[in-house]
Protein backbone atom coordinates (compact mmCIF):
# COMPACT_ATOMS: atom_id res chain seq x y z
CA UNK A 1 0.00 0.00 0.00
CA UNK A 2 1.31 3.38 -1.09
CA UNK A 3 2.06 5.81 1.73
CA UNK A 4 -0.24 9.09 2.47
CA UNK A 5 1.21 12.24 2.48
CA UNK A 6 1.88 14.47 5.41
CA UNK A 7 3.46 18.08 4.34
CA UNK A 8 5.24 20.29 7.04
CA UNK A 9 5.88 24.13 6.57
CA UNK A 10 9.10 25.53 6.51
CA UNK A 11 10.84 26.25 10.25
CA UNK A 12 10.44 30.18 9.06
CA UNK A 13 8.44 31.23 5.94
CA UNK A 14 8.26 34.32 5.19
CA UNK A 15 5.05 35.28 6.37
CA UNK A 16 3.59 37.71 3.67
CA UNK A 17 4.63 35.42 0.83
CA UNK A 18 4.08 31.93 2.02
CA UNK A 19 0.30 31.56 2.37
CA UNK A 20 0.28 32.38 -1.14
CA UNK A 21 2.78 29.60 -2.09
CA UNK A 22 1.45 27.37 0.36
CA UNK A 23 -1.89 27.37 -1.91
CA UNK A 24 -0.19 26.71 -5.04
CA UNK A 25 1.64 24.08 -3.83
CA UNK A 26 -1.73 22.39 -2.46
CA UNK A 27 -4.11 23.09 -5.90
CA UNK A 28 -2.19 19.99 -7.14
CA UNK A 29 -1.93 16.87 -5.19
CA UNK A 30 -4.16 16.37 -2.58
CA UNK A 31 -2.13 15.70 0.90
CA UNK A 32 -3.63 13.77 4.00
CA UNK A 33 -2.27 16.42 6.47
CA UNK A 34 -0.62 19.80 7.19
CA UNK A 35 1.83 20.54 10.30
CA UNK A 36 2.70 24.02 10.71
CA UNK A 37 5.91 24.59 12.41
CA UNK A 38 6.32 27.38 14.81
CA UNK A 39 9.85 28.03 14.34
CA UNK A 40 11.14 30.68 15.77
CA UNK A 41 7.89 32.91 15.23
CA UNK A 42 6.88 34.59 18.78
CA UNK A 43 3.03 33.82 20.12
CA UNK A 44 1.35 36.65 18.06
CA UNK A 45 3.76 35.67 15.02
CA UNK A 46 2.35 32.21 15.28
CA UNK A 47 -1.44 32.69 16.33
CA UNK A 48 -1.27 34.79 12.92
CA UNK A 49 0.05 32.65 10.46
CA UNK A 50 -1.46 29.51 11.95
CA UNK A 51 -4.34 31.69 10.96
CA UNK A 52 -4.08 31.85 7.34
CA UNK A 53 -2.70 28.54 6.60
CA UNK A 54 -5.15 26.58 8.59
CA UNK A 55 -7.79 27.72 6.45
CA UNK A 56 -5.61 27.19 3.05
CA UNK A 57 -5.09 23.63 4.46
CA UNK A 58 -8.46 22.87 5.72
CA UNK A 59 -9.40 24.14 2.33
CA UNK A 60 -7.26 21.55 0.20
CA UNK A 61 -8.81 18.78 2.41
CA UNK A 62 -6.20 18.44 4.93
CA UNK A 63 -5.86 17.79 8.43
CA UNK A 64 -4.18 20.79 10.04
CA UNK A 65 -1.90 20.37 13.13
CA UNK A 66 -0.02 22.96 14.69
CA UNK A 67 3.56 22.32 16.75
CA UNK A 68 2.54 21.66 20.42
CA UNK A 69 0.52 24.42 21.21
CA UNK A 70 -3.46 22.87 22.18
CA UNK A 71 -4.91 25.78 23.31
CA UNK A 72 -4.33 27.79 19.86
CA UNK A 73 -5.35 24.71 18.11
CA UNK A 74 -8.41 24.78 19.71
CA UNK A 75 -8.86 28.48 19.79
CA UNK A 76 -8.04 28.80 15.96
CA UNK A 77 -9.85 25.46 14.72
CA UNK A 78 -7.09 23.37 13.62
CA UNK A 79 -7.31 20.07 13.50
CA UNK A 80 -5.04 18.73 16.21
CA UNK A 81 -1.41 19.33 17.15
CA UNK A 82 2.08 17.46 16.54
CA UNK A 83 3.55 17.21 20.03
CA UNK A 84 7.32 17.46 20.13
CA UNK A 85 8.32 18.00 23.86
CA UNK A 86 6.91 17.27 26.96
CA UNK A 87 6.89 13.55 26.95
CA UNK A 88 4.26 11.61 28.41
CA UNK A 89 2.81 14.47 30.21
CA UNK A 90 2.84 16.71 27.58
CA UNK A 91 0.90 13.85 24.93
CA UNK A 92 -1.26 12.88 28.20
CA UNK A 93 -2.45 16.91 28.19
CA UNK A 94 -2.93 16.74 24.74
CA UNK A 95 -5.31 13.67 24.59
CA UNK A 96 -7.23 15.10 27.45
CA UNK A 97 -7.77 18.18 25.37
CA UNK A 98 -8.22 17.32 22.08
CA UNK A 99 -9.80 13.61 21.96
CA UNK A 100 -12.18 12.21 20.57
CA UNK A 101 -12.40 14.90 18.17
CA UNK A 102 -8.61 16.20 17.70
CA UNK A 103 -5.70 14.47 16.11
CA UNK A 104 -3.01 14.11 18.41
CA UNK A 105 0.37 13.06 16.54
CA UNK A 106 3.89 12.55 17.98
CA UNK A 107 7.46 13.31 17.35
CA UNK A 108 10.79 12.98 18.53
CA UNK A 109 10.91 9.78 18.82
CA UNK A 110 14.75 8.15 18.94
CA UNK A 111 14.43 4.91 20.10
CA UNK A 112 11.44 1.68 20.87
CA UNK A 113 11.45 2.37 23.93
CA UNK A 114 9.66 5.54 23.63
CA UNK A 115 7.80 4.62 20.40
CA UNK A 116 6.08 2.09 22.39
CA UNK A 117 5.62 4.01 25.49
CA UNK A 118 4.14 6.81 23.41
CA UNK A 119 1.98 4.93 21.44
CA UNK A 120 -0.06 3.05 24.02
CA UNK A 121 -1.42 6.20 24.83
CA UNK A 122 -4.40 6.66 22.24
CA UNK A 123 -2.32 8.78 20.16
CA UNK A 124 -3.39 8.76 16.31
CA UNK A 125 0.25 8.43 14.57
CA UNK A 126 4.07 8.46 15.35
CA UNK A 127 6.33 10.16 14.06
CA UNK A 128 10.16 8.60 13.18
CA UNK A 129 12.54 10.74 11.38
CA UNK A 130 13.02 14.87 12.03
CA UNK A 131 10.73 17.74 10.61
CA UNK A 132 13.95 19.20 8.86
CA UNK A 133 17.73 19.83 8.47
CA UNK A 134 19.66 16.11 8.27
CA UNK A 135 18.11 12.66 8.08
CA UNK A 136 18.17 10.36 11.67
CA UNK A 137 20.03 7.67 10.06
CA UNK A 138 18.08 5.30 12.72
CA UNK A 139 14.08 6.50 11.31
CA UNK A 140 13.87 4.02 8.53
CA UNK A 141 14.01 1.18 10.72
CA UNK A 142 12.30 2.77 13.61
CA UNK A 143 9.70 3.40 11.21
CA UNK A 144 9.69 -0.08 9.09
CA UNK A 145 9.51 -1.69 12.86
CA UNK A 146 6.80 0.37 13.88
CA UNK A 147 4.61 -0.11 10.49
CA UNK A 148 5.01 -4.26 10.85
CA UNK A 149 3.90 -4.93 14.65
CA UNK A 150 1.94 -2.39 15.59
CA UNK A 151 -1.51 -0.77 14.34
CA UNK A 152 -1.30 2.86 15.17
CA UNK A 153 0.17 4.37 11.96
CA UNK A 154 3.54 5.24 11.42
CA UNK A 155 4.86 8.43 9.67
CA UNK A 156 8.57 8.30 7.98
CA UNK A 157 10.32 11.92 7.81
CA UNK A 158 13.41 12.12 6.10
CA UNK A 159 13.41 15.78 4.73
CA UNK A 160 15.88 14.99 2.09
CA UNK A 161 13.70 12.04 0.90
CA UNK A 162 13.55 11.45 -2.99
CA UNK A 163 10.31 10.79 -4.96
CA UNK A 164 12.04 7.60 -6.00
CA UNK A 165 12.77 6.08 -2.55
CA UNK A 166 9.00 7.36 -0.87
CA UNK A 167 7.94 3.47 -0.48
CA UNK A 168 10.86 1.91 1.51
CA UNK A 169 9.52 1.69 5.32
CA UNK A 170 6.17 0.61 4.98
CA UNK A 171 4.97 3.36 6.95
CA UNK A 172 1.38 4.69 6.31
CA UNK A 173 2.90 8.25 5.91
CA UNK A 174 5.79 10.36 4.92
CA UNK A 175 6.53 13.55 6.01
CA UNK A 176 7.33 15.82 3.68
CA UNK A 177 9.67 18.63 4.21
CA UNK A 178 12.97 20.66 2.73
CA UNK A 179 12.54 18.11 -0.38
CA UNK A 180 9.49 20.22 -0.96
CA UNK A 181 10.68 23.94 -0.28
CA UNK A 182 14.23 23.56 -0.68
CA UNK A 183 12.99 22.57 -5.31
CA UNK A 184 12.86 25.50 -7.55
CA UNK A 185 9.49 24.81 -8.04
CA UNK A 186 7.97 23.58 -4.84
CA UNK A 187 4.41 22.84 -6.26
CA UNK A 188 5.76 20.26 -9.20
CA UNK A 189 8.36 18.65 -6.68
CA UNK A 190 5.11 17.48 -4.39
CA UNK A 191 3.36 16.38 -7.63
CA UNK A 192 6.56 14.12 -8.27
CA UNK A 193 5.97 12.75 -5.25
CA UNK A 194 2.12 12.30 -5.87
CA UNK A 195 2.78 10.42 -8.57
CA UNK A 196 5.14 8.37 -7.08
CA UNK A 197 2.53 7.37 -4.26
CA UNK A 198 0.28 6.54 -7.19
CA UNK A 199 2.57 4.48 -8.91
CA UNK A 200 3.52 2.51 -5.65
CA UNK A 201 -0.32 1.79 -5.18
Amino acid sequence: MAPQLYLITPENPPSEQFPRQLMSVLSGPEIAALLIRRGSLDEQGYTDLSARLIQIGQAAGAAVLLEDDVDLARRLGADGVHVTGGGIKAIRAAIGALKPDGIVGVGNIRSRHDAMSFGELDVDYVMFGPLSGPADPGAADLASWWAETFEVPAIYADPAIEAAALDTTGAEFVALSDCIWAADDPAAALLAFDKAARAAA
